[in-house]
């Protein structure tokens, strides 16, 4: 199938020095893009690919749970590390360690919308106080030698709205990229993403930018990159379907839709998920973590909520890989037949 014949030409974007690839970005996503999810993003073509936000205390008090957040891979380099937090001092601590974990790129979450973020005063939360963001991000920059970058929203909400002000200071302050999520807080997740805010940070800095909101293909892959921003971040839309990345590189590249994945395909992800996981945690998390991967990787598949209710009951990997090859078998079977 043909797409869109205006397809852009597949781009590297760079960030102070550090080079990228190619400008599709897999998004910072709380308990989704650990290292094996990172690394299977990277599989499938995503140019960079951000760690999980992690928590600026909970690096420096030293919590175990905290420090996992910083493994790292040879697959997923270059290595984006992101941080939240209120203090700036906090914060400069925690991104000596994430450079020290080598991290070739920090960045600093200030788009974060959840309440128990917000409530501390970080996330978004800082795009309401200025004077403080600028202590926080002028600490961080000075803290270490790599790039810093920051993540942020429209604003706070439709009255408030921010990003082309905010963004300016923040380069001012030696921040190197910034990403724009096209919503603001009061939004969260619902209504559409503001592609001009986008586009007016854009006109407002002489840092790359990197557009976020509503990108679920090439088509609006496309549509977020005529806003002149570097780079295009994927994030719900990548939940379970990390091929996202190959289908717009190829259509990029040819003009084509990629094929979608077979059946045989997303088992073999799934595994292969699941096989990196196992290489940094216990079964025992990997099979609670891995529950919400399948059920997503699945999505829309024929019988699919059975199969997901039976995934959600399962306590035993040997019990889930049977489960998986039984569903996946039965699914190419059926397709061989109507074939």
């Amino acid at each position: 199938m043909t797409v869109r014949s205006e397809m852009p030409s597949i781009q590297p974007f760079s960030v102070g020095p550090v080079r990228f690839d190619n400008p599709l970005v897999l998004a910072p996503l709380s308990g989704i893009t650990n290292l094996s999810y990172r690394r299977i993003a990277k599989s499938f073509g995503a140019g960079m690919v951000v760690s999980e936000l992690v928590s600026s205390n909970g690096l420096v008090h030293a919590s175990s749970r905290t420090h996992r957040y910083l493994a790292t891979h040879p697959d997923e380099w270059p290595v984006v590390m992101q941080i939240f937090g209120d203090d700036p001092a906090c914060m400069a601590d925690a991104a000596r360690i994430a450079q020290d974990a080598g991290a070739h790129v920090i960045d600093i979450n200030i788009g974060c919308p959840v309440r128990k973020v917000v409530k501390r005063g970080a996330g978004c939360a800082l795009m309401r106080d200025v004077p403080r963001s600028s202590r926080l991000i002028s600490a961080v920059v000075n803290a270490v030698q790599v790039p810093v970058t920051i993540k942020i929203r429209a604003g706070w909400s439709a009255s408030e709205v921010n990003a082309p002000d905010y963004a300016h200071m923040a380069e001012s302050e030696g921040v190197q990229a910034v990403t724009v999520h096209g919503r603001t807080r009061e939004q969260m997740f619902t209504g559409l993403a503001d592609r001009e805010v986008i586009r007016q940070t854009v006109e407002r800095v002489n840092i790359p930018v990197i557009g976020n909101g509503d990108v679920v293909d090439a088509a609006s892959a496309t549509d977020m990159l005529s806003t002149g921003v570097a780079a295009v971040m994927i994030g719900r839309a990548s939940q379970g379907n990390p091929w996202i990345f190959r289908e717009i590189l190829t259509a990029w590249q040819t003009g084509t839709a990629a094929p979608p994945p077979t059946p045989e395909e997303r088992h073999q992800v799934i595994c292969k998920h699941m096989q990196l996981y196992l290489e940094h945690q216990r079964p025992d998390i990997v099979i609670r973590e891995m529950r919400k991967h399948i059920c997503w990787y699945v999505k829309g598949l024929p019988e699919s909520a059975r199969f997901r209710t039976a995934v959600q009951q399962t306590e035993r990997m040997d019990e889930l890989h049977s489960l998986l090859s039984a569903y996946f078998d039965e699914l190419t079977e059926k397709a061989l037949v109507s074939a």
